[in-house]
Parts: C-alpha cells; structure tokens; sequence
C-alpha cells in the first residue's frame, strides 16, 4: 500500500515502494510462489499480467474500459485453464453487460466471459461420454470400499479401458481433458459439485493412464489448486498412483528390470494393462539408449514396434505380446554386458555398432580393428569437445573433418560403401553432445 508520513507507525511496515511493489507482482506472477493472494484497489487493475491467476474477488464499482481491464486479469489462458472465475460481491452485473455490447461493438474479437450455463452443458456432455465408456465395468464401487481398498480398482478400471476397440486410450484421454476444463469452468454449480467423485476418479484413470502408457499428444493437466482440492478428497490422493504399486507388483528398476520383476508383470490379472505398462517401461529406456547408442537404440525401437503393430491389429493376444516384450528387457540386459566381452564401455560399444553397421567393414577390417577405432574415436571427441560446440558449426565441422581422417587413416569405411561414414559421424556428434553436457 502507499502511504504519507502522517500516517501511524504499525502502518510503516506495510507501506511499500515501487520497487516492493515490483517484487511481489513478480512472485504473484510465479504459479508455484506460496502467494495465492493479494488485495489491490487500482494499481494491478489494469495492465498486470499475470496468466496463471484464476480467480478475480470483485467489491468495488466499476464500468466501462476499466471493468473489462480488470476481468481480463483473470480471463488469460494459462495451461489447461482456459478462463478465469469473477467473484462478484457488489453487483456488476448491469455494468459487464453494457461493457461487454460496447466491447463487442468497437470490435473485439472472442468471448471475454463464459456463460457457466453454457460450460455446465458442456461439463454434463462429457461427462455421458467419459461415463459410457466404463459401461461392463461398475466403477462406482470404488466409492462404497474403505480408503486403502480402493487403491486395488484402479488397475481393474485401467485394463478396461485399455482392452477397449477404436483406440478408447485416447478417447478417454481426450474426453476426460475436456470434461475437466469444463468442470473448472462450472464449479461451484451444484450439478458440477454432484458428480465432482465421478470426475475425481476419471481425472485419476487418466493421469494413471499418462504415466504408465505410451500415448500420443500433449494430455498433462495442470489442474488450478482449488480444483485440485475438490477432486483429491473423493479419490485415494492428489498424487499420481504408481499402476504398478497398486498392482501388488514392486517399482522397477528400468535399468535392471529383474526376472522377479518381469514375472510378476506376466502374472498380471490385468493383461491389457501389463502390457501398455510393460510397453511404456521399454520405449523410455529405448529412449535413453537412442541418446546414446543409434545402432542399438534403432534396433530395439524396430522390435517394440514390430510387437506393438501386431498387438494393435489383435494378430496375437495381451498374453503372448507381454512374452515378446519380456524377451525384448531380458535382450536389453544382455546388451548392457557385451561391452565388456569386447573390453569396451558404454560409449565405446556405440560407436562400435556404428562401426560394425556396415556388415562389409566387419568381414574387410575385422572385429580387433573396428574395436581398436572405437576407442580411438572416442579420445579423439574427448580431447576436441568444446562446451560451445552444439552452437558453433565451425566448431562442429572441425570435428566431423578430424572423425573422417581418422576413420581414413584405418581404411573405413571399405570402397563403395562411402555413406557407412554419415551413420559414424551422427554416433559422434551425439557423444560430443553428451560429454560436452548439452
């Protein structure tokens, strides 16, 4: 607040400079500041911007431009939120409609308020939709069982949803998205606080659904915290549940995926499930082999996906796809031990693939030259990375000039097999991009 030096001496402390005041519109601006509120008379009326604010209390008169400055505060699309709530204390009402014609009249473009009729339709309309796709499945004895029950329906709901035809996945996903933006737009309606369990618990399918299959498409909710709130007391918790976890089965270690492990996977009642959880596990891992290993990185992909079409197309069950995917994690630990058959490590073996990609230089070369150059290639990016080197092409065609004269000088790759030298020369720009730390 401003204030004079008439003012009394318990006020000092409250009475702020512009640069104070700079400070707090900056923390009020950051979503995940502990500030959640603050009173202003006219100073942020107008002009602050602020995406993330949600929810705009009114108590003062206002008309005209200055109303419609004031409700856009609240009205910015910010994430999944795609209008804010005003809280009329005073009786606006008159005054929004004169300067919403007026506003609409001089031009403006797009709905600078939502009707909650309106969002409550929508909000109903997917709801249906959401609800219809758990017909054969009573998901409402999820909300007559104790708290630490409940936890054991989420995997049941889940697999049904997964062993549905036509994708339902992503329909649901999809649904559900939209049946939460306009439950976020239809609170607190008394036909949206009615079924706020039910979307509780869709919202709880979904976010599952996310973090433990592989879909398509940018789904990730960033629910407003007030939302948050109302939706977490009717379901388990506001914490994304590990499907795993629920299952019965303990978390993986992605990076050993032990025989137990893959066992209890396969023992899964919930076989649609298991294997989109199981599918999920390996393309992040394959992921992360990609940013090191071309070679074997596409190899494993082209397995996965070969498992993956053949699933989808129902040419072999849940049951059998979860054996190829098995097999595919015992294969990946496998792979991690071959390295050192060679007396190479991690880095080395990938451009030793890169290498031996070309099935000529295996047979012109044979496997102690290409091993030897694998590691020759390996000193010679680290002792050529440059922190800068991903900015600088300067930079990096000096690098790729001294890869081609070093695998020159060893005779790679064979005569008529020039373009073997392109996959080499990606193998080294992505382990200069990993030492160099970019």
């Amino acid at each position: 607040m401003t204030g004079s030096s008439s003012d009394p001496k318990e006020w000092q402390k409250h009475i702020r400079n512009r640069k104070k005041r700079n400070e707090i519109g900056e923390r009020f601006k950051d979503a995940i500041d502990p500030l959640k509120l603050v009173i202003v008379r006219d100073m942020w009326l107008t002009g602050f911007d602020a995406p993330s604010l949600n929810t705009m209390y009114i108590d003062k008169p206002m008309k005209g431009h200055t109303l419609m400055q004031a409700i856009a505060r609240a009205n910015r699309k910010y994430k999944d939120k795609d209008a804010g709530l005003i809280v009329d204390y005073i009786g606006i009402g008159i005054e929004l409609k004169k300067a919403i014609m007026t506003y609409t009249e001089s031009g403006g473009k797009g709905k600078p308020v939502v009707n909650q009729n309106e969002a409550v339709k929508k909000m109903l309309e997917k709801y249906e939709i959401v609800r219809d796709m758990f017909h054969g499945f009573n998901y409402k004895k999820f909300f007559e069982l104790k708290a630490k029950e409940r936890i054991s329906i989420m995997p049941q709901a889940v697999d049904h949803i997964l062993k549905g035809k036509d994708d339902l996945k992503k329909r649901f996903v999809r649904e559900t998205t939209a049946l939460l933006k306009a439950f976020s737009l239809s609170i607190p309606n008394e036909r949206a606080m009615k079924i706020k369990d039910d979307v509780g618990f869709f919202q709880a399918i979904k976010s599952i659904i996310i973090k433990n299959t592989t879909i398509t498409g940018q789904y990730k909710e960033e629910l407003d915290s007030v939302i948050k709130q109302i939706l977490s007391k009717s379901i388990v918790s506001d914490r994304i549940i590990d499907i795993f976890e629920a299952a019965g089965v303990g978390k993986p270690d992605i990076s050993v995926l032990s025989d137990k492990f893959l066992m209890e996977v396969k023992g899964l009642k919930q076989k649609n499930l298991a294997f989109e959880a199981l599918r999920k596990l390996l393309n992040d891992e394959i992921r992360i082999i990609m940013k090191k290993n071309i070679v074997q990185g596409k190899s494993f992909m082209e397995m996965l996906d070969k498992t993956i079409k053949r699933y989808t197309n129902r040419n072999i069950e849940a049951a059998e796809a979860i054996e190829e995917l098995i097999e595919m994690a015992r294969k990946f630990r496998e792979e991690k031990e071959r390295g050192k058959d060679f007396g190479l490590n991690e880095t080395e073996i990938a451009f030793y693939d890169a290498l031996a990609d070309c099935k000529d230089a295996i047979e012109v070369l044979g496997n102690e030259k290409l091993r030897f150059l694998s590691l020759e290639l390996v000193k010679l990016i680290r002792k050529n990375i440059k922190i800068d080197w991903t900015i600088r092409e300067n930079i990096r065609a000096d690098l790729r000039l001294k890869v081609k004269k070093l695998l020159k000088k060893y005779g790679y790759p064979p005569v008529g097999r020039e373009h073997a030298t392109e996959l080499v020369l990606k193998q080294a720009e992505l382990i200069a991009k990993d030492f160099s730390g970019n």
